[in-house]
């Protein structure tokens, strides 16, 4: 048995509901491309994450913090090096478990089809396993659907926070948080990380026919778009939000690009 959906089962969130809601669409937010428009709601994210719990409203000031002494141009390459460049710091959870083989296809239609059952439909090119996308998901349409597909891929969760710690990366702060919601690991879930670690994400000679299970779980185009600095940086999803209209407590409103 996935002893990291055993622990999701056995144990509840470490804050109350309204505070994981806001927690959880704070981390969400916070780990889109640092557009302009993003980091405009900064403030936003900084008032309504104010009330929460020490151990997840301190590590995302201290990130907020660092991308308002930062320009904006230094935080996008920084993110564009993290996230697109190093594999060990993908922010789709099913990667770490299964790499890029058959089975991360099942896994992704998995993913589909429990968004799909709480009456959630993405973008075609947007895939369900990133990080941002199951949080907004979580705090905003599902939070039990999404409760139980953080702890099956729990291990995608903390491998990415060692991968961030080792580059000494900002955004492992933003992970420290997300991780302060959860249920504290236990020793079977510990060994699983440590084994995962040393493996690392399986391979397959083969390809990735699986993904044929649904033609719109394909994984996005390198598509890119020429920043202010005349560099070329990718659009990392995600790149829409799951539903038409989100809140963030009662502060913050994303809606989908028209």
């Amino acid at each position: 048995m996935n002893p990291f959906r055993r622990l999701a089962k056995s144990q509840s969130s470490r804050l109350r509901d309204d505070h994981l809601q806001a927690a959880w669409q704070a981390v969400s937010l916070l780990l889109d491309y640092p557009s302009e428009e993003s980091v405009g709601r900064h403030p936003l994210i900084r008032r309504a994450i104010a009330p929460l719990p020490d151990a997840v409203r301190m590590p995302l000031t201290s990130f907020l913090d660092h991308v308002a002494s930062q320009p904006l141009q230094a935080v996008q390459r920084e993110y564009v090096e993290t996230f697109d460049h190093t594999r060990k710091c993908c922010l789709y959870l099913t990667y770490f478990t299964f790499g890029d083989t058959r089975r991360r296809g099942v896994a992704l239609v998995q993913f589909k089809q429990a968004f799909q059952k709480s009456g959630v439909e993405l973008s075609a090119d947007e895939l369900p396993d990133h990080l941002g996308v199951v949080l907004e998901f979580g705090a905003t349409a599902d939070r039990e659907a999404a409760w139980k597909l953080l702890g099956d891929y729990r291990a995608g969760i903390e491998m990415l926070q060692v991968a961030l710690d080792d580059r000494t990366s900002p955004w492992s702060a933003v992970i420290e948080a997300l991780r302060a919601t959860l249920p504290e690991l236990d020793g079977d879930g510990l060994t699983a990380v440590a084994r995962l670690i040393e493996a690392g994400p399986p391979q397959e000679e083969v390809g990735l026919d699986g993904y044929a299970l649904d033609p719109r779980l394909t994984e996005n185009p390198a598509e890119r778009h020429p920043n202010p600095s005349g560099a070329l940086a990718p659009v990392s999803p995600p790149t829409t939000r799951v539903t038409e209209s989100v809140s963030l407590g009662s502060t913050i409103r994303v809606g989908a690009p028209s």
